[in-house]
């Protein structure tokens, strides 16, 4: 999974490592002849290599980057109020991150990484959904789980962010928080407000 340059900073011994847009960070040393990276020693280079691609193992590995700070999440779905829109092949936008939150039940998570991670999750488990891949749940009978939604928050004294491509966009509507109606839950791509919902005809 290739993810932008958003930005540079030193490591304790001086290294510099490119942050990620998707919260993770990566080495960029240049140490010849093995690692050949000279682009990295001057300001102007490390620039230029801003919205550069990079492979990232810890997003194939579904492991979630520290500091990212919870922004909103779905409300709490069971078997029969599911959207439809998770029980197929969706993404999380490219700038936030996912955690599947089961309170009861079971449900297997699905997401297409190399090679793909596929876990069965009981109550009181918890999945994270890394950005812009492609994923879907399958329930496994009576369940009870919501979705958390985290943004990558840099600390003080981070680098750049990317001048690069947005990374606000191609998200999937099913895992969009904006997208579901705080009051009854309902998706709102297109669907309908739950009956008694307060937003009907607003």
């Amino acid at each position: 999974m290739e993810r932008a340059i958003s930005g540079f900073h030193r490591d304790e011994e001086g290294d510099w490592v490119a942050e990620l847009a998707c919260g993770h960070d990566q080495h960029v040393r240049h140490r010849p002849p093995f690692q050949l990276r000279p682009w990295v020693r001057d300001r102007e280079g490390r620039d230029e290599a801003l919205g550069t691609l990079l492979d990232c193992p810890l997003c194939e590995r579904a492991e979630p980057p520290a500091g990212l700070r919870r922004v909103g999440a779905s409300p709490e779905w069971d078997e029969l109020t599911v959207p439809a829109g998770l029980l197929r092949a969706h993404r999380v936008p490219p700038n936030r991150w996912g955690r599947l939150e089961v309170r009861q039940g079971r449900l297997q998570f699905t997401a297409s990484t190399r090679p793909p991670v596929e876990v069965e999750l009981g109550a009181q488990a918890t999945q994270a959904i890394p950005p812009g891949i492609e994923h879907r749940v399958v329930l496994l009978g009576p369940v009870r789980f919501s979705i958390g939604f985290f943004a990558v928050d840099r600390p003080a004294g981070a680098g750049p962010q990317s001048s690069g491509p947005r990374l606000t966009e191609n998200g999937d509507p099913a895992c969009w928080s904006g997208l579901i109606c705080d009051e009854c839950g309902a998706m709102l791509d297109g669907g309908r407000h739950r009956g008694g919902c307060r937003q009907i005809g607003l």
